[in-house]
């Protein structure tokens, strides 16, 4: 089963949970006092540097002879979307930019370079998702309504064919998300007007889409039409994996936890910290990675603070991992490759019906519950060291993972590395002074 209790689980008491949510508001009340010019320039220099990089590539790709200019146009036109898609679409919608009251960058006015309609994707993204994060049966985000990533979500014999259908979500991605953003909004529809209403708007954004990608920039290449369509076609799959990669990334790894309804029953401030920090999953990106991923790669940095500008969430990160140290919960990260191979194996693995699975919906790589603690002391766990100190969720994951392993190799194991898709990075010296600062 889903958790119930989130502080419960994380082995917090619920002073300690408060006490982590005004240290989070501290976070938000500094990032948004620095909020100002410096920002300000990065987001308009992003969208120009965009433009002209989808300009500049379609320019390559209409005059090209050869098929090195066709394949450079076509890699330009793939990074233009994607940037415009994940750092400028999804974060503008997200109202990150709204403080500068641009008419041009605000949550309201902007539309994406995609097929599914930025305001029926702000009410299922910004609001079912970032508000229900990962409470199974509330957040449609979970499997997108079509995968099930979860033992809380019953098997079906369709579901045998998952593997495949994840291949075919990844490529037709965008799609994928219009249309599950139209269904969410016509569910939300109270009268059938409303819902015609909302599918007419969808299909007057495809015959937009698609007249531009499929139909108008082709024509204007005339006899090298083909050409064109090729390159659109290939860089908006290009764009479309890459988009689908984060995102899986972000939330299904091991590590990202699920919920049942009842948490979010008389939940605070706090306790909806908490559930973002346990529901979802970083990768590990330098600055190159981070921009192209539209500064997803700080996925739980994303939730904690959804509307504060993505350029921050660097410097953000520092400060969560610190507080991850304070209260001894996990800082859910790894590098990109590992984090994909762990939701893909929950993928494949969650294709079969639950009797040819080994654990149960308790202590699950991709599933767990308070239950998975049952018989943990946390009175008497200490590390290594010998050393008591505040026992949260961290410190418990190290003692069930040590009691796993074979008695003689406990005592090796428990101060080794941490449990698949859970890593405690290095500190730096923010961090340390920020632990310091923290320990007065």
């Amino acid at each position: 089963m889903a958790i119930t209790e989130v502080g419960v689980y994380a082995h917090l008491s619920p002073a300690d949970v408060e006490a982590l949510g005004l240290d989070l508001d501290a976070i938000r009340r500094d990032i948004v006092g620095k909020r100002g010019a410096r920002d300000a320039a990065y987001i308009r220099r992003t969208i120009a540097a965009q433009r002209g990089l989808d300009a500049a590539s379609r320019l390559i790709i209409a005059v090209s002879r050869r098929g090195t200019g066709w394949a450079l146009g076509t890699a330009g036109l793939a990074v233009a979307k994607s940037i415009e898609n994940m750092e400028l679409g999804h974060n503008v919608c997200h109202g990150q930019w709204d403080w500068m009251n641009d008419p041009e960058i605000h949550s309201g006015t902007w539309e994406w370079d995609m097929a599914g309609l930025s305001s029926q994707w702000r009410y299922a993204h910004n609001f079912r998702h970032h508000m229900y994060t990962n409470v199974v049966g509330m957040d449609e985000d979970i499997g997108f309504g079509v995968m099930r990533v979860t033992r809380d979500q019953p098997w079906r014999p369709r579901l045998l064919l998952q593997p495949l259908q994840n291949l075919l979500l990844a490529a037709v991605f965008e799609w994928g998300i219009a249309l599950h953003d139209l269904y969410s909004e016509r569910d939300r529809a109270i009268t059938s007007e409303g819902k015609t209403a909302e599918t007419k708007a969808f299909v007057r954004k495809i015959g937009r889409q698609v007249g531009k990608d499929y139909v108008l920039f082709p024509a204007l290449s005339g006899r090298r039409w083909r050409r064109t369509l090729a390159a659109n076609a290939t860089a908006n799959l290009v764009r479309n994996l890459w988009a689908y990669l984060v995102i899986f990334c972000g939330h299904f790894p091991d590590g990202a936890e699920k919920f049942s309804p009842t948490v979010v029953e008389e939940e605070t401030k706090a306790e909806w910290y908490l559930r973002q920090m346990l529901g979802t999953a970083n990768f590990d990106a330098g600055p190159a990675l981070a921009f192209l991923s539209g500064n997803l790669c700080y996925q739980i940095e994303h939730h904690l603070f959804p509307d504060l500008p993505s350029n921050r969430y660097a410097e953000i990160s520092h400060r969560v991992r610190a507080l991850c140290d304070v209260y001894d919960l996990p800082y859910t990260t790894g590098p990109l490759l590992r984090q994909y191979l762990l939701t893909l194996r929950t993928i494949h693995k969650l294709a079969l019906p639950d009797n040819f699975l080994k654990a149960t919906s308790d202590n699950a790589p991709e599933t767990a519950s308070e239950k998975k603690f049952h018989g943990y002391n946390q009175s008497g766990n200490s590390d290594s060291g010998g050393s008591i100190g505040r026992r949260g969720l961290r410190s418990a994951l190290r003692a069930i993972a040590a009691q796993s392993r074979p008695a003689g190799r406990r005592k090796v194991k428990m101060c080794g590395s941490e449990p698949a898709g859970l890593r405690v990075p290095p500190r730096s010296p923010v961090e340390a002074g920020y632990l310091r600062r923290a320990a007065i």
